[in-house]
């Protein structure tokens, strides 16, 4: 199940000619979809972007009428390659996944595919995770769209623009015959908002009916000579094209009458650019500005003409290019120099070469450059500041950083606990992580694998290292990367070299740290996805022979048990052990609200809660240490006899039973006790808990009793 619905948010993308839609920036993508006419859609859920994918699958039965093909690719690499459908014949297609990970997975698919061109449109829409809320590394697909001529998107960040950059992506794709890739920034694809919608359309031609008549051409084949003709073709006729299409249609925005001096933005920055300027008292809330803006909806191919026509007469000029390397500073700064142009152009340096460009670091940067630039422009307070003005502290020195770690109950906790007893016992192993919510693993308290090479790369990562040694390595995958790119590039990798590594394959029944999709092992019935086909089958099936399956990954002591095995074991090969556990987050989407229906019918609902006895605890807080988890916390008794704090659980438990599991695992205090809530209990359970109160009160009452008390 997926960490959000979209069903009733779904039936707005029924509306037609005239109607008013509101939502999401990723819902109105999808409408825009549909009014465009798109054949087929697939992708790869991932970060910022997930959501669309979730949006996609709750809307198929709309799709299913429209005659539009949906499909939950398997990975980045495969998504691409649908869009095979539009090179011969005369289809839109679209495809959505993560930024440059993804983009660099479905490198090969997007190389063929830019130098064979397309006869439909063909649309990539990347989500790109850059900044502040960003899971990755800071990077930006800005490159892969230059190297492989892919005609880039950038919307200003309102859905009407968003909307409209859909139509004007398919429409250039088919005048220039070349794929157009999409950018949506983390806020972009969850700014809300309005827009006026048309009538959804069915493709002119179905994948359906393409079948009933197929065409070939060898000459869109990436083989030499025709991969040089192809080369040829983006440079004489695609790219010339493109620009025609980009100025013809107005793509690219100039906001602002004339000036001395102007700013150059891409679309994505164009709210934090007029924000700045309202606060500089240089554009009202409107967008009505005094500085001319020439927003860059097409961040390449940039058009050497508008931007020169933009430049004239203005004898400084910033560009506003979030991220690093400069690319587009680069290349106007190239078109000024080519033109013999003497004006100035400021960027880096006026803003920094890196990280986000929050509103903060916006309104600094073009307060810089006004200063510098045009200094008559802005008010008399910002030209002479306040030097009273309070300073604002660093709380980078002085709050601690938050990073990411486990849910409460996660079951992927109780395994690290288990690879950390074992850690004790045998010394420390070499391990590789992957990406997946186990990396968290490499965090406080656990700290277990230093190192990440890719999504399904965990085990591969490990290769210079399953030579043979003293100790052997170990890689921890989980099973969405197992099945996106793991069971090819490292476990087939590990058998087909002898590998005498060992894999932790985390397996909590969904791709859950991008939303909680399903994936092929998924436990649960979907109608639509073939679901329940067991990791250990696909280990056995690619010949792995040593095979552990656990499907309680809270009995820590099994768990060390099994991996102690795994390190010692005479067998040669990869030793694999599956550790099963439903991920906590979307079981508790599941059982909660059934739970709560039961209550309030007046059902009888039995829910396990945990507990530490003050009394027992010795407040060394190893269970925390090899636990770690949210809801155990510390406490400070009334006791002046006991100085340290005792471990507490607080009311966020979910009832799991992993703190009581590692206290027994590694032989702590038995301080940990299980008490079962029970809701709506029957007249015999309320008479019984009645008669236990009333004796529990008489015992406590005696002890008080004959206790020896000090007063001052």
């Amino acid at each position: 199940m997926a960490e959000r619905s979209f069903k009733a948010e779904v039936q707005d993308l029924r509306k037609g000619a005239g109607d008013t839609f509101t939502g999401e920036g990723i819902l109105a993508i999808t409408k825009a979809l549909l009014e465009n006419g798109v054949g087929y859609v697939g992708g790869y859920q991932g970060a910022p972007i997930s959501h669309l994918m979730d949006v996609l699958a709750d809307a198929e039965e709309l799709l299913g009428e429209l005659g539009v093909r949906f499909e939950a690719n398997a990975n980045e690499a495969a998504a691409a390659a649908m869009l095979a459908a539009s090179v011969h014949y005369p289809i839109r297609g679209a495809v959505t996944f993560k930024g440059p990970v993804g983009v660099n997975v479905a490198s090969d698919a997007l190389a063929n595919l830019s130098s064979s061109g397309v006869t439909g449109g063909a649309l990539v829409i990347l989500g790109e995770d850059y900044g502040e809320g960003s899971s990755i590394m800071q990077e930006r697909s800005h490159a892969f769209a230059m190297k492989s001529q892919f005609w880039l998107l950038d919307p200003r960040p309102n859905l009407p623009s968003i909307v409209k950059a859909v139509g004007d992506g398919f429409a250039l794709s088919e005048a220039s015959n070349s794929p157009v890739m999409l950018t949506m920034r983390i806020r972009s694809c969850h700014v809300t908002g309005t827009f006026e919608t048309r009538d959804n359309q069915r493709p002119p031609l179905s994948v359906r009916e393409a079948l009933s008549n197929p065409r070939s051409d060898f000459n869109r084949v990436v083989l030499p000579p025709m991969s040089y003709v192809h080369e040829q073709d983006k440079v004489k006729n695609r790219w010339p094209a493109a620009e025609k299409f980009i100025i013809e249609h107005k793509l690219n925005e100039v906001f602002g009458g004339e000036g001395s001096v102007g700013i150059v933005c891409q679309g994505g920055m164009y709210n934090g650019v007029i924000r700045a300027l309202q606060r500089l008292g240089l554009a009202d809330i409107y967008g009505a500005t005094e500085v001319p803006v020439y927003c860059l909806n097409v961040t390449y191919p940039l058009i050497s003409s508008e931007f020169l026509a933009f430049a004239q007469n203005k004898h400084s000029v910033l560009v506003i290019e979030e991220g690093q390397p400069e690319f587009i500073e680069t290349q106007l700064g190239s078109f000024l120099y080519r033109a013999g142009s003497h004006v100035r152009l400021h960027g880096k340096g006026m803003f920094p070469m890196a990280g986000e460009y929050t509103g903060q670091v916006m309104l600094d940067g073009i307060s810089a450059f006004l200063k510098a630039a045009a200094p008559d422009l802005l008010p008399a307070t910002v030209r002479a500041p306040n030097m009273d003005r309070p300073a604002i502290p660093d709380l980078s020195k002085t709050v601690p950083i938050r990073p990411p770690g486990f849910c409460t109950g996660c079951p992927e906790r109780p395994i690290f606990a288990a690879m950390k007893l074992v850690e004790k016992e045998l010394g420390k192993h070499q391990i590789a992580a992957d990406i997946g919510c186990h990396l968290f693993g490499s965090l406080p308290p656990f700290e277990i694998g230093g190192a990440t090479m890719g999504y399904g790369l965990g085990p591969a990562a490990n290769g210079a290292f399953d030579g043979g040694g003293e100790k052997r390595p170990i890689a921890i995958i989980g099973d969405g990367g197992f099945w996106h790119n793991g069971l090819n590039s490292s476990i087939t990798n590990m058998v087909f070299n002898k590998s005498d590594g060992v894999v932790m394959v985390v397996d909590n029944f969904y791709s859950a740290a991008t939303g909680g999709q399903d994936v092929m092992s998924s436990r649960a019935d979907n109608a639509t996805k073939a679901t329940q086909n067991p990791i250990s089958k696909a280990l056995k099936g690619v010949g792995v022979e040593w095979v552990r399956q656990i499907d309680h990954t809270y009995d820590v002591k099994k768990m060390r048990d099994t991996l102690r095995e795994a390190l010692t074991t005479d067998a040669k090969g990869p030793k694999v052990i599956v550790a099963s556990s439903e991920c906590m987050l979307n079981k508790q989407r599941r059982e909660k609200p059934l739970k709560a229906a039961a209550i309030k019918e007046g059902r009888r609902v039995e829910a396990p809660r945990f507990g530490v006895d003050e009394e027992v605890c010795t407040g060394d807080h190893a269970c925390i240490r090899l636990s770690g988890c949210p809801s155990l916390s510390l406490k400070r008794l009334d006791d002046p006899l006991r100085d340290d704090p005792v471990a507490s659980i607080d009311q966020s438990c979910v009832g799991c039973g992993n703190c009581g599991e590692v206290a027994d695992a590694a032989v702590l205090c038995p301080s940990f006790y299980r008490a079962d809530v029970v809701h709506n209990p029957s007249p015999m359970e309320a008479r019984l808990a009645r008669w236990r109160a009333r004796v529990i009160g008489w015992l406590q009452a005696r002890r008080s009793a004959g206790r020896l008390e000090f007063t001052a």
